[in-house]
C-alpha cells in the first residue's frame, strides 16, 4: 500500500517536472559555484593566486567569472522557470520550446519592475528593471507556481475549438501553429498578469512577497534546522528499505531548498561576507551521503575489516570502486540492504548520525561552510576540500564521519556473519558463482 502510494506520487507530472527541472539545473548551478570558487581563490588579489606577485596579472581575469555567476546563480529563478515551464508543456504534448517561454514571460509579469534605490541621499525610483530578489533563488517557490499554472491554463485555451485561428493548408504549418496559439498566448498572459495586479491592489503586496514570506522562508527555516533535514533523511531511507528509489521521493523538496540555500551561500562568499546557511546540498552529500545513501562506503570497510561471508566480501570488493564516487546501487541490490531487516538498521540510522557530527562541527565552526556546488560523484575528501573552499576542518569531519560509519556497521556484519553460521554451520565458506554473482550453495 505505501509502495503504491509513493509510486502515485512519484509518478504525478508537477513532480515530474520539478524533478528534471532541477536535474537539469545541477550543471549550471556547477558552473556558477566553481566561477565564485575561481573567482576568490585565483583571481582574487586579496586571498586567491593573483596576491602573488608574480601571478598579479590574474586580477585582470577576474570580471569573467563574476559575470558567469551573476548569468548562472542570480538568473537561477528565470532559468527554473523555463525548464519547468518546458517539461508541463512536453507532459501536456505542447511541443517546442514555447511553453518555457510561455512560463518566464508570465513570471517576469507578476514581479514590480521598479526598484527604489538611495541616491545622493534620496530615495529615487528607477523603472525598468527587475530587481535580484526576482531572479535569484528567492524567487523559486513563485516561479515554479507561475510555471505551472501558465502552461496548465495556455493547454487548456488551446484545446477551445473557438480561440484557434483556423489557417488556410497553403500556409506553412510553424505560421500556422503561431497563429491558432495566438489567442490562448494573449489570454493566458492578460489572466496572469491581471491576477498579480488584483493581489497586489487588495493586498498591498507583490505575489513573491506572499509567497516567500507564507511558504519558501518557514520552509527554508525548517530545512536549515537540524530536526528537518533529519526528517527528510530518515524519510529518504525508509524508502529506500522498503524498496523505492528514496532520493527520487523526496527530490522535489530537497532540491529547490537545498539549492537554493547553497546559492545563498556562494552569493555570500562571492561578495566577501558572512556565509548563512550550514545545510545545503553538498553538506547533505558531503556528510549524509558518502560513498552514497546510508554512508554504506563504511558497511564496505567493515566488511572488509570483519566479514566472513564470501559473498558479502565479493560484493564489497565489485562496490568499493562506485561507492568511492558515491554510487552504491551494487551494495544496495547486491547484500542486499532492501527489506533486509539486520542491515535496513544501521542504513537508516548513519546518514543521521553523521549529519549530527557534520552539523555540529560546522557550527561550532571546526568545520568551514560549504560555498561551492559540487558533483555528487566528487569523491569524499576532495568533495569537503572543495565544496568549502578549501576547509581542513571540514575533510577531517568527514573522515571522522567515515570511522563512525564503519563502527556502526561493524556489529551488523558480524550478526550477519553469525546468522550465516546458524542458518549452515557447515557452508560459510561453500559459495559458487552463477550468471556472475556469487551465491550460497
Amino acid at each position: 500500500m505505501l509502495g503504491n502510494m509513493a509510486s502515485k506520487i512519484n509518478s504525478y507530472k508537477y513532480i515530474i517536472a520539478i524533478k528534471n527541472a532541477f536535474t537539469a539545473l545541477i550543471p549550471i548551478i556547477i558552473t556558477g559555484a566553481f566561477a565564485t570558487l575561481f573567482s576568490n581563490m585565483v583571481f582574487d588579489s586579496t586571498n586567491g593566486l593573483a596576491q602573488i606577485d608574480a601571478l598579479s596579472f590574474l586580477e585582470q581575469l577576474k570580471p569573467i567569472s563574476q559575470s558567469i555567476n551573476y548569468a548562472t546563480m542570480n538568473m537561477l529563478t528565470i532559468s527554473a522557470v523555463f525548464l519547468i515551464g518546458l517539461e508541463v508543456g512536453n507532459l501536456n504534448k505542447e511541443s517546442g520550446y514555447f511553453p518555457g517561454l510561455l512560463a518566464v514571460i508570465s513570471y517576469i509579469s507578476v514581479n514590480p519592475t521598479t526598484v527604489e534605490l538611495l541616491v545622493d541621499d534620496k530615495m529615487r525610483v528607477v523603472e525598468n528593471v527587475l530587481s535580484r530578489n526576482y531572479t535569484d533563488t528567492k524567487g523559486l517557490f513563485l516561479g515554479m507556481f507561475i510555471a505551472i499554472l501558465s502552461v496548465e491554463l495556455f493547454t487548456w485555451l488551446g484545446k477551445q475549438d473557438k480561440l484557434n485561428i483556423k489557417m488556410p493548408d497553403s500556409v506553412p504549418s510553424n505560421v500556422s501553429r503561431s497563429f491558432s496559439a495566438l489567442i490562448p498566448t494573449v489570454l493566458t498572459f492578460t489572466i496572469i498578469a491581471t491576477a498579480g495586479f488584483a493581489v497586489y491592489r487588495l493586498s498591498g503586496m507583490y505575489l513573491y512577497d506572499i509567497i516567500y514570506t507564507i511558504v519558501q522562508a518557514p520552509l527554508e527555516n525548517v530545512m536549515q534546522g537540524l530536526p528537518g533535514v533529519l526528517i527528510l533523511m530518515f524519510v529518504a531511507q525508509f524508502f529506500w528499505v522498503i524498496g523505492i528509489h528514496g532520493n527520487q521521493m523526496i527530490k522535489p523538496i530537497r532540491e529547490p531548498l537545498l539549492l537554493a540555500s547553497i546559492a545563498v551561500n556562494t552569493d555570500a562568499f562571492n561578495a566577501g561576507k558572512e556565509i548563512p546557511n550550514i545545510i545545503n546540498m553538498p553538506f547533505w552529500d558531503m556528510y549524509m551521503n558518502i560513498g552514497g545513501s546510508g554512508v554504506t562506503i563504511g558497511l564496505l570497510f567493515a566488511i572488509f575489516i570483519i566479514g566472513k561471508r564470501d559473498d558479502m566480501k565479493q560484493i564489497a570488493k565489485l562496490s568499493m570502486g562506485p561507492s568511492i564516487f558515491n554510487i552504491n546501487e551494487p551494495v544496495i541490490f547486491g547484500m542486499p540492504i532492501m527489506l533486509n531487516p539486520i542491515l535496513a538498521i544501521p542504513f537508516i540510522i548513519t546518514p543521521l548520525i553523521t549529519g549530527v557530527i557534520g552539523y555540529v562541527a560546522t557550527y561550532i565552526g571546526f568545520a568551514g561552510k560549504a560555498v561551492v556546488m559540487i558533483p555528487w560523484t566528487t569523491p569524499p575528501i576532495i568533495s569537503a576540500y572543495l565544496a568549502t573552499a578549501g576547509s581542513l576542518g571540514a575533510v577531517a569531519t568527514q573522515l571522522i564521519c567515515i570511522v563512525v560509519s564503519t563502527l556502526i556497521y561493524l556489529p551488523f556484519v558480524k550478526i550477519s556473519n553469525s546468522r550465516q553460521l546458524v542458518e549452515d554451520p557447515t557452508r560459510e565458506n561453500e559459495t559458487k558463482e552463477v550468471d556472475g554473482v556469487i551465491v550460497h550453495d
